[in-house]
């Protein structure tokens, strides 16, 4: 089958059509962003690929399908003669990872507002570990994984990254509707998506049309710490097993210790000692994601008794880039970068690098990027995970003019009520602007200086360029 992505080259898509590719398709497709590391990987996989889109192209490729991409909307040319030509199927991405890949799969889908890269990420790491040759499509880049998707083997269980955003411009449906979850993994439930989802209540409300796509004999794994993650009451229909710290939890996270080397913790499994982890990675929310990963990959291979999982291969790993990435260390300053897209996210980060830094001096660069983080209905959230900083340094609103000033964040307000709190922060119009700023107050001495960047975008290279101006190599 001759199988056209309509902007290929996002990492969804292009790791979709390299799938596709190896399951033995033609494979080509157009994008207007069309940039490395990507670009370079389908065009060595042999998949042609066209840097703008143009109206012909289609009835000169004569596709038997066409993907289209979550950003394509009406308006795209290729889209256009698509639905007044009417020549060629089309179908969203989610549909054709159904169609094609999971519809005869054990799959283990991964949801929740936060950790869902990294807890997919760990969940296809514990199985390989385990022997087993799991699929797996990872929204991010895995460093101990050899890429962010693998077909695997047939009859082994595949692991995907379950996100509640919308299919396509044809599709409002959320993409895990598509995925066919025999476990099924809630980490946490709050409100995102502004442009996608009314409040809460609505972002609820697709959870629980996914909880109804688990059969009898599958899994819910939920958070219970987190009050809007489902009970055994909410599927009747399926099994319920929760993952927390409360002594309730069938998965319970005890003995939780961080220090700047990483952390420690416990798991008990129906209150039976399954294993210690010690590793690199910071924060409670980790421990959980990796709590999380655990059980679904043990049920997946062990169903009477997840806990036959080795839990050792956590030491080692490694994580996804750009979740707490280091970026450089000079003149005793630490700088990270962190894919931080709600204030949760953001408090959190925080939270961990408080306990691994005690006694620093810890300084939060955030760019307004994400369609939530914009907005003024996370103003107070923010404020409040900001507040474990000791500086604030606010960069451009992404896409302000696409907001109202009663919608758009307003950064003068954050950064007045930070004051209140004895927090030195400030706001500026660009992002050319942050790197002035830092290099300034960066002339001041600390003993120990951590600054992280939070962006789930490219921060227009500041958080590179500055660890170039600290004189030292990024890594």
């Amino acid at each position: 089958m001759r199988i056209y992505f309509l902007g290929i080259c996002g990492t969804a898509m292009g790791n979709a059509a390299l799938l596709m590719k190896s399951l033995g398709h033609e494979v080509s497709g157009a994008d207007d962003q069309v940039y490395p590391p990507m670009s370079d990987v389908l065009r060595k996989a042999g998949v042609k690929v066209r840097s703008s889109f143009d109206e012909g192209a289609l009835a000169s490729e004569t596709p038997d399908l066409v993907v289209v991409g979550n950003a394509m909307t009406r308006g795209n040319p290729e889209v256009e003669w698509l639905l007044s030509e009417r020549r060629t199927a089309f179908t969203s991405l989610p549909e054709l990872l159904s169609r094609f890949i999971l519809k005869e799969r054990n799959n283990l889908v991964i949801t929740g507002t936060h950790g869902k890269t990294t807890t997919s990420a760990l969940a296809a790491l514990l199985l390989q570990a385990a022997g087993a040759q799991p699929g797996y499509f990872v929204g991010g880049v895995p460093r101990d994984l050899p890429r962010g998707a693998e077909l695997g083997r047939e009859t082994d269980p595949f692991v995907i990254e379950g996100d509640e955003y919308d299919s396509a411009f044809f599709d409002k449906r959320s993409k895990f509707i598509h995925y066919l979850p025999r476990i099924l993994v809630v980490n946490n439930i709050e409100f995102d998506h502004a442009d996608i989802f009314r409040d809460l209540q609505d972002v609820q409300r697709t959870f629980t049309h996914l909880y109804k796509l688990v059969p009898a004999n599958g899994w819910i794994l939920a958070n219970s710490d987190d009050p809007n993650c489902p009970r055994a009451e909410s599927a009747p229909w399926t099994r319920v097993a929760t993952v927390g710290t409360g002594e309730a939890a069938y998965l319970r996270i005890v003995s939780f210790r961080e220090t700047e080397e990483g952390a420690s913790f416990r798991l008990l499994w129906r209150g039976a000692e399954w294993g210690t982890v010690s590793w690199g990675q910071g924060g409670l929310f980790n421990a959980r994601n990796a709590a999380m990963a655990a059980l679904a990959a043990g049920l997946a291979l062990y169903p009477d008794d997840p806990s036959r999982l080795s839990l050792a291969p956590l030491s080692g790993y490694v994580g996804v880039k750009r979740r707490l990435e280091k970026l450089g260390e000079a003149r005793g300053i630490t700088v990270y970068e962190d894919f931080a897209h709600h204030p949760t996210a953001v408090r959190e980060t925080l939270r961990s690098l408080r306990n691994r830094f005690p006694q620093g001096e810890l300084w939060a660069v955030l760019e307004p990027r994400s369609n939530t983080m914009r907005t003024r209905g996370v103003q107070d959230a923010l404020v409040e995970a900001l507040s474990a900083a000791n500086r604030v340094v606010l960069g451009e609103i992404s896409r302000k003019h696409l907001l109202t000033p009663e919608e758009r964040l307003d950064t003068a307000c954050v950064t007045r009520k930070l004051a209140e709190h004895g927090i030195d922060a400030v706001a500026v119009e660009k992002n050319a602007e942050v790197l002035d700023v830092l290099e300034r107050v960066s002339a001041t001495p600390a003993a120990r200086r951590v600054v992280v960047f939070f962006t789930n975008g490219s921060f227009d290279g500041v958080p590179h360029r500055y660890v170039r101006a600290l004189g030292q190599s990024e890594g």
